[in-house]
């Protein structure tokens, strides 16, 4: 009987084969639509056909499971520019990405704020949360991460954080612009 200080192995520990994972729990989502609003002109543009996408998604960890989101979206097509678009789906993720927005979350925090390595990140994603994600992923993620927040600091609060009179806050990190900065007097 499990109990508190009690050690569990992980059941998957030791599994080569992917056969022998258990199975996705599969939920269903409808992003199915017969008119949406065209994003290049306005007009109303009529469904030319259905489609899925399965995301991957933060797994249950009372019963072991993997989460799998099966997403059925509309594509559509205007007759007036021939514009062809998918039904919205950024609320679940990004385009042509296989995990929802809350995984990619999960990966960046465990690399950036608890520092974890890319292999354990994955291994813990997949322990905790039961999603598989491979750690180059991982990596990606984090440094992409991390060019969207430089691309952020313009020139301007550069210069300041290195003028000789600008010291780091009590976190010992750079302010963020709009912060107050802390100078030394």
């Amino acid at each position: 009987m499990a109990g508190p200080g009690n050690y569990l192995a992980d059941v998957t520990e030791g599994i080569t084969r992917v056969e022998d994972l258990p199975p996705p729990k599969i939920i269903r989502r409808s992003r199915n639509y017969k008119r949406r609003r065209c994003p290049c002109c306005g007009r109303s543009a009529y469904r030319l056909r259905s489609v899925r996408r399965t995301l991957h998604d933060l797994g249950d960890s009372l019963v072991a499971r993997p989460r799998d989101l099966v997403v059925t979206y509309s594509q559509h097509r205007c007759p007036d520019c021939n514009c062809y678009f998918n039904a919205d789906m950024e609320d679940l993720a990004l385009p042509k990405n296989h995990y929802t927005h809350r995984v990619v979350a999960t990966a960046v925090r465990l690399v950036v704020e608890d520092g974890l390595p890319y292999r354990s990140a994955s291994w813990h994603l997949w322990r905790d949360h039961r999603v598989f994600v491979p750690w180059a992923t991982i990596q990606n993620w984090v440094e992409a991460t991390g060019e969207k927040a430089a691309a952020n600091i313009t020139g301007e609060y550069l210069d300041q954080a290195l003028s000789p009179g600008y010291r780091f806050g009590e976190t010992g990190r750079f302010t963020p612009p709009g912060w107050s900065l802390c100078f030394a007097e």
